[in-house]
């Protein structure tokens, strides 16, 4: 089958590899469409801590945003999953640990991550083996596009969870690019007053498109009491910001990653008393996401600015994108 390898940094080509076979407690599935995600593009680049650590090498399969049908199920897998339209956790915890068992596999001291951490084989394939353990099932009226949006809306409705608001109160969301707008849509699907601050003008427009009438810029952003913010961008900057902007006694999440470390004055966190709490990971998010997407009350389509074929997914990783507002990418690896 075709897949997609990076064979070190800057380095990717589609290559022809053995297909899949679904071992005991696994299938296989038929990848429909799968989303490039910031991480893919660390892993391609090099950048991505994990390479530093070990636990990431070359030559490296990605893709953890997917969604398809299961051709083939292993020894021990209910035959009910075949002919299934299926999405998955990236998260694989060991299943046996302390963490695993409390319901926090995805900080497991032995978690692999498909298509990103020991050499868990990733989507950006014809085929992809996966523990049904692992499994979501997607409703026929969810399309590829959404399916493949199941696990970064996953990370985003978990963000909105922590963020502990009631409808009407007030949210700030850091950052445009798709955590950022996903993070927008679920909270104002609970009802939320949601607005957006960001740098990119395209990201800022795509938010006025769809119907978010405060998105900002940080000279623009007005002074209203923001009863949560969620940092969902990249900047070392913004995690202080987060706190210097929150209303005292109320939450900051951070699901955004900066590529160098962040500074933040703990002393202001404890003088207006502001719970921080980070997200890892869409794994307790995934069901809640993919049940939004199946009853229309997230539409998050807009945010795929194109689904490109599994040769063109090189450039796209090099940065050489269609030119569209909206941030995501999609791979039809069919194509």
């Amino acid at each position: 089958m075709r897949a997609l390898v990076l064979t070190g940094p800057g380095e990717a080509e589609v290559q022809e590899v053995e297909p899949p076979v679904a071992g005991p407690g696994e299938v296989v599935v038929d990848v429909e469409r799968a989303g490039v995600c910031g991480t893919d593009v660390e892993l391609f680049t090099g950048h991505m801590s994990y390479l530093r650590t070990g636990r990431s090498w070359y030559p490296l399969r990605p893709g953890h945003e997917w969604c398809g049908r299961v051709t083939a199920v292993g020894e021990g897998v209910d035959g009910g999953w075949l002919g299934r339209r299926v999405t998955g956790d990236t998260m694989l915890g060991c299943g046996r640990c302390g963490r695993c068992r409390a319901g926090h596999h995805h900080v497991c001291a032995d978690l692999a991550e498909i298509g990103i951490s020991r050499g868990r084989a990733g989507a950006l394939a014809e085929r992809l083996a996966v523990p049904a353990a692992a499994l979501h099932r997607l409703p026929e009226s969810v399309d590829p596009a959404l399916g493949a949006l199941a696990e970064p809306g996953g990370n985003a409705l978990r963000a909105v969870r922590a963020a502990a608001l009631d409808p009407g109160e007030r949210l700030l969301v850091l950052g445009t690019g798709t955590i950022g707008l996903l993070v927008a849509l679920f909270a104002r699907a609970h009802g939320i007053d949601v607005h957006l601050m960001g740098r990119d003008e395209a990201g800022l427009r795509l938010a006025a498109e769809l119907g978010f009438t405060g998105a900002w810029t940080r000279a623009s952003l007005p002074s209203l009491p923001w009863h949560a913010v969620v940092d969902a961008a990249n900047s070392p900057e913004l995690p202080a910001l987060a706190v210097d902007l929150v209303e005292p006694a109320r939450r900051v999440v951070y699901i955004g990653l900066a590529a160098t470390p962040s500074r933040l004055d703990t002393r202001d966190l404890v003088l207006k008393d502001v719970t921080a709490v980070g997200i890892l990971g869409g794994s307790a998010g995934l069901s809640g996401a993919i049940a939004a997407y199946a009853s229309g009350s997230v539409d998050a389509r807009p945010l795929v600015a194109a689904t490109v074929g599994l040769a063109e997914t090189a450039d796209v990783l090099a940065g050489r994108r269609p030119a569209a507002a909206a941030p995501k990418i999609h791979v039809d690896p069919r194509r």
